[in-house]
């Protein structure tokens, strides 16, 4: 697929998702656990990227990142990358820490947890994972699994300098609230159509793509 050069912050927002925000009392890890023991029956969403690359013709590359919710006194936050501005693929944007899986690995959990340690240098010990959501079809060609997990400060972190610029944490609050979900979109060249994406600027960040996609499960299966 033909990688696309635009620039999605100056693409104006077209509307917002709206869904009520996530119950606070839900936004807690006793709470999370349960639900990922007992999960309720919800749908999850398929964008344009996904549907766009399900029509392809390769194979997608398995892969996995972790979604690392942090235990902070303050709240539940969400451990987030801004990747380097020279990687060929998704290179400036928000991440979570993952990366593709390696004859190694076990298991897509055991990829997410790996490369999480190599890219930010977060140990697995302080690491609880809690489950795994949908697969997500990246537009650049990876079939992600999302894996959802606690992590128990006090930690250490140390970013690889070649993939990740920044280490930053979202309080989980916002990113559970469809009222900061931005639809966005932007017309493709060459007849493909007209792809739209979500978006969850915070702060200086622009979080959108394929990690806005993943949250917008993330705040399905929470809110089912």
């Amino acid at each position: 697929m033909t990688k696309l050069k635009f620039d999605p912050e100056e693409l104006p927002v077209e509307s917002l998702a709206g869904e009520s925000a996530v119950l606070p009392e839900r936004l807690n890890a006793e709470w999370l656990r349960e639900r990922f023991r007992h999960p309720q029956e919800w749908v999850a969403e398929q964008s344009d990227e996904h549907l766009m690359r399900m029509s392809g013709m390769t194979t997608p590359t398995p892969a996995a990142v972790l979604m690392p919710i942090v235990l902070r006194d303050e709240g539940l936050s969400l451990l987030l990358t801004q990747r380097t501005a020279h990687l060929n693929d998704h290179a400036g944007q928000v991440s979570l820490p993952g990366g593709r899986m390696e004859e190694s690995d076990g298991s897509p959990i055991e990829t997410a947890l790996r490369e999480t340690e190599e890219e930010v240098g977060l140990h697995r010990r302080h690491v609880e994972v809690l489950g795994t959501l949908p697969e997500y079809i990246t537009g650049t060609g990876f079939r992600v699994t999302p894996v959802v997990s606690l992590v128990h400060p006090p930690f250490e972190l140390t970013a690889d300098p070649f993939e990740v610029a920044e280490i930053f944490e979202v309080p989980l609050a916002f990113l559970m609230d469809g009222t900061n979900h931005q639809r966005r979109s932007i017309e493709l060249p060459n007849g493909v159509g007209r792809r739209t994406f979500y978006a969850m600027p915070y702060d200086r960040f622009f979080i959108w793509g394929a990690t806005a996609a993943m949250l917008r499960n993330l705040f399905h299966f929470i809110r089912a």
